[in-house]
Protein backbone atom coordinates (compact mmCIF):
# COMPACT_ATOMS: atom_id res chain seq x y z
CA UNK A 1 0.00 0.00 0.00
CA UNK A 2 1.34 3.34 -0.71
CA UNK A 3 1.54 6.79 1.04
CA UNK A 4 -1.55 8.35 -1.29
CA UNK A 5 -3.75 5.58 -0.43
CA UNK A 6 -3.26 5.94 3.57
CA UNK A 7 -3.79 9.81 3.08
CA UNK A 8 -6.89 9.01 0.65
CA UNK A 9 -7.86 6.72 4.01
CA UNK A 10 -7.12 8.89 6.40
CA UNK A 11 -9.08 11.61 4.65
CA UNK A 12 -11.95 9.39 4.50
CA UNK A 13 -12.01 8.52 7.67
CA UNK A 14 -11.92 12.26 9.24
CA UNK A 15 -15.07 12.76 6.57
CA UNK A 16 -16.84 9.75 7.88
CA UNK A 17 -16.21 11.18 11.47
CA UNK A 18 -17.17 14.49 10.61
CA UNK A 19 -13.48 15.95 11.38
CA UNK A 20 -11.69 18.58 9.75
CA UNK A 21 -9.43 17.76 7.28
CA UNK A 22 -6.02 17.46 8.21
CA UNK A 23 -6.94 17.27 11.91
CA UNK A 24 -5.07 14.24 12.08
CA UNK A 25 -1.11 13.96 12.38
CA UNK A 26 -0.08 10.98 9.67
CA UNK A 27 3.25 9.94 11.40
CA UNK A 28 4.93 7.56 8.84
CA UNK A 29 6.62 5.46 11.06
CA UNK A 30 10.23 5.47 9.19
CA UNK A 31 12.65 3.31 11.85
CA UNK A 32 14.66 0.81 10.05
CA UNK A 33 13.56 1.58 7.02
CA UNK A 34 16.15 2.51 4.07
CA UNK A 35 17.42 6.24 3.26
CA UNK A 36 15.83 5.65 0.31
CA UNK A 37 12.33 4.53 1.26
CA UNK A 38 12.39 7.57 3.35
CA UNK A 39 13.47 10.37 0.91
CA UNK A 40 10.62 8.63 -1.41
CA UNK A 41 8.35 9.90 1.24
CA UNK A 42 9.55 12.99 1.54
CA UNK A 43 9.84 13.73 -1.83
CA UNK A 44 5.85 13.07 -1.59
CA UNK A 45 4.93 15.53 0.62
CA UNK A 46 5.13 13.61 3.72
CA UNK A 47 6.44 15.76 7.16
CA UNK A 48 6.03 13.49 10.27
CA UNK A 49 8.10 10.79 11.25
CA UNK A 50 7.98 8.58 13.91
CA UNK A 51 11.22 6.95 14.69
CA UNK A 52 12.28 4.16 18.03
CA UNK A 53 15.94 4.72 18.31
CA UNK A 54 18.08 7.87 19.36
CA UNK A 55 21.16 6.25 17.90
CA UNK A 56 19.70 5.50 14.27
CA UNK A 57 17.57 8.66 14.36
CA UNK A 58 20.97 10.62 14.99
CA UNK A 59 22.39 9.39 12.02
CA UNK A 60 19.49 9.71 9.48
CA UNK A 61 17.92 12.49 9.97
CA UNK A 62 20.19 15.66 10.36
CA UNK A 63 20.83 15.30 6.45
CA UNK A 64 17.51 14.86 5.99
CA UNK A 65 16.37 17.78 7.72
CA UNK A 66 19.04 19.84 6.19
CA UNK A 67 17.22 18.81 2.68
CA UNK A 68 13.97 18.98 4.44
CA UNK A 69 13.72 21.76 7.37
CA UNK A 70 10.01 21.52 7.93
CA UNK A 71 10.43 17.37 8.77
CA UNK A 72 9.16 16.53 11.82
CA UNK A 73 10.27 13.51 13.94
CA UNK A 74 8.49 12.00 16.68
CA UNK A 75 10.02 9.71 19.18
CA UNK A 76 7.90 6.63 19.60
CA UNK A 77 9.75 3.75 20.99
CA UNK A 78 10.58 3.69 24.45
CA UNK A 79 13.64 6.18 25.80
CA UNK A 80 16.22 5.24 27.69
CA UNK A 81 17.04 8.06 30.80
CA UNK A 82 20.55 7.99 29.94
CA UNK A 83 19.59 9.19 25.95
CA UNK A 84 17.87 11.45 26.89
CA UNK A 85 19.75 14.75 26.58
CA UNK A 86 20.28 13.72 22.85
CA UNK A 87 16.51 12.62 21.85
CA UNK A 88 15.15 16.17 23.15
CA UNK A 89 17.59 17.89 21.10
CA UNK A 90 16.95 15.36 18.36
CA UNK A 91 13.08 15.23 18.23
CA UNK A 92 10.21 17.69 17.95
CA UNK A 93 8.02 15.37 20.10
CA UNK A 94 8.20 12.46 22.38
CA UNK A 95 5.55 9.84 22.72
CA UNK A 96 6.88 7.75 25.34
CA UNK A 97 7.22 9.86 28.53
CA UNK A 98 6.44 6.40 30.81
CA UNK A 99 8.33 6.79 34.28
CA UNK A 100 8.97 8.96 36.82
CA UNK A 101 12.63 8.94 36.28
CA UNK A 102 12.14 10.37 32.62
CA UNK A 103 10.37 12.67 33.80
CA UNK A 104 12.83 14.10 36.19
CA UNK A 105 15.44 13.76 33.50
CA UNK A 106 13.36 15.45 30.96
CA UNK A 107 12.39 18.22 33.50
CA UNK A 108 16.03 19.00 34.14
CA UNK A 109 17.15 19.22 30.00
CA UNK A 110 13.69 21.68 29.61
CA UNK A 111 15.23 24.09 32.40
CA UNK A 112 18.58 23.82 31.22
CA UNK A 113 17.60 24.52 27.36
CA UNK A 114 14.68 26.62 28.02
CA UNK A 115 12.51 24.25 25.72
CA UNK A 116 10.60 20.85 25.29
CA UNK A 117 9.81 18.70 22.81
CA UNK A 118 6.26 18.46 22.52
CA UNK A 119 5.63 15.05 25.46
CA UNK A 120 2.83 12.64 25.34
CA UNK A 121 2.64 10.59 28.57
CA UNK A 122 2.31 6.53 27.65
CA UNK A 123 -0.27 4.97 29.35
CA UNK A 124 -0.49 1.45 29.81
CA UNK A 125 -4.21 0.85 29.20
CA UNK A 126 -4.14 -3.09 29.04
CA UNK A 127 -2.21 -3.44 32.04
CA UNK A 128 0.68 -5.48 31.14
CA UNK A 129 3.42 -6.22 32.96
CA UNK A 130 5.87 -6.53 30.18
CA UNK A 131 4.43 -3.14 29.06
CA UNK A 132 5.97 -0.01 29.48
CA UNK A 133 3.47 2.63 30.55
CA UNK A 134 1.89 4.50 33.37
CA UNK A 135 -0.83 2.60 34.74
CA UNK A 136 -4.28 3.84 34.43
CA UNK A 137 -5.01 3.99 38.05
CA UNK A 138 -1.26 5.96 38.47
CA UNK A 139 -2.01 8.85 35.83
CA UNK A 140 -3.30 11.81 38.24
CA UNK A 141 -0.41 11.46 40.09
CA UNK A 142 1.91 11.22 37.69
CA UNK A 143 0.73 14.31 35.14
CA UNK A 144 0.45 16.13 39.25
CA UNK A 145 4.12 14.88 39.28
CA UNK A 146 4.92 16.44 35.61
CA UNK A 147 3.37 19.98 36.47
CA UNK A 148 5.27 20.22 39.71
CA UNK A 149 8.12 19.77 37.89
CA UNK A 150 6.77 22.57 34.73
CA UNK A 151 6.57 19.71 32.38
CA UNK A 152 3.28 20.21 30.64
CA UNK A 153 2.64 17.03 28.47
CA UNK A 154 0.37 18.17 25.40
CA UNK A 155 -1.27 14.39 24.99
CA UNK A 156 -1.40 10.67 25.86
CA UNK A 157 -0.31 7.73 23.76
CA UNK A 158 -1.57 3.73 23.98
CA UNK A 159 -0.48 0.77 22.46
CA UNK A 160 -3.30 -2.09 23.53
CA UNK A 161 -2.84 -5.68 23.84
CA UNK A 162 -2.32 -7.56 20.75
CA UNK A 163 -4.43 -9.37 19.21
CA UNK A 164 -7.80 -7.95 20.97
CA UNK A 165 -10.03 -5.17 19.96
CA UNK A 166 -8.88 -1.65 20.73
CA UNK A 167 -11.75 0.05 20.86
CA UNK A 168 -12.49 -0.04 24.34
CA UNK A 169 -8.49 1.09 24.75
CA UNK A 170 -8.70 4.36 22.67
CA UNK A 171 -12.16 4.90 24.27
CA UNK A 172 -10.44 4.95 27.94
CA UNK A 173 -7.19 7.04 26.64
CA UNK A 174 -9.63 9.45 25.31
CA UNK A 175 -11.76 9.98 28.29
CA UNK A 176 -8.42 10.33 30.68
CA UNK A 177 -7.42 12.72 28.35
CA UNK A 178 -10.29 14.81 28.42
CA UNK A 179 -10.36 14.76 32.04
CA UNK A 180 -6.96 16.26 32.17
CA UNK A 181 -8.01 19.16 29.31
CA UNK A 182 -5.11 17.50 27.26
CA UNK A 183 -5.59 17.69 23.30
CA UNK A 184 -3.15 15.18 22.17
CA UNK A 185 -4.33 11.48 21.41
CA UNK A 186 -1.66 9.71 20.07
CA UNK A 187 -2.89 5.96 19.14
CA UNK A 188 -3.94 3.79 16.06
CA UNK A 189 -1.40 1.96 13.84
CA UNK A 190 -1.80 0.19 10.79
CA UNK A 191 -4.24 -2.13 11.58
CA UNK A 192 -6.68 -0.10 12.85
CA UNK A 193 -5.91 3.76 12.79
CA UNK A 194 -9.31 4.57 11.18
CA UNK A 195 -10.69 3.49 14.05
CA UNK A 196 -8.43 5.72 16.45
CA UNK A 197 -9.61 8.58 14.27
CA UNK A 198 -13.10 7.68 14.54
CA UNK A 199 -12.28 8.07 18.39
CA UNK A 200 -10.40 11.07 18.50
CA UNK A 201 -6.99 10.18 17.69
CA UNK A 202 -4.56 13.39 16.85
CA UNK A 203 -1.44 11.56 15.89
CA UNK A 204 -1.64 8.15 14.24
CA UNK A 205 1.36 5.26 14.03
CA UNK A 206 1.73 4.05 10.67
CA UNK A 207 4.41 1.90 9.05
CA UNK A 208 4.28 -1.33 7.40
CA UNK A 209 1.05 0.07 5.63
CA UNK A 210 2.91 2.97 3.88
CA UNK A 211 6.77 1.17 3.45
CA UNK A 212 6.05 -2.59 3.31
CA UNK A 213 7.68 -4.53 5.26
CA UNK A 214 10.11 -3.56 7.68
CA UNK A 215 13.34 -4.82 7.43
CA UNK A 216 15.01 -6.81 10.40
CA UNK A 217 17.24 -4.88 12.77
Amino acid sequence: MSLIEIRTRLDAALAAAGRAAGSVTLLAVSKLQPDAKVLQALQAGQRAFGENYVQETAAKWPPFRTQFPDAKVHMIGPLQTNKAKQAVELFDAIHTLDRASLAEKLAKLAQARGQCPDLFVQVNTGEEPQKAGILPAGLDDFLKDCHAMDLKPQGLMCIPPDGVDPTPHFHMLAGMAARHGLSGLSMGMSSDFELAVALGATHVRVGSAIFGARPTA
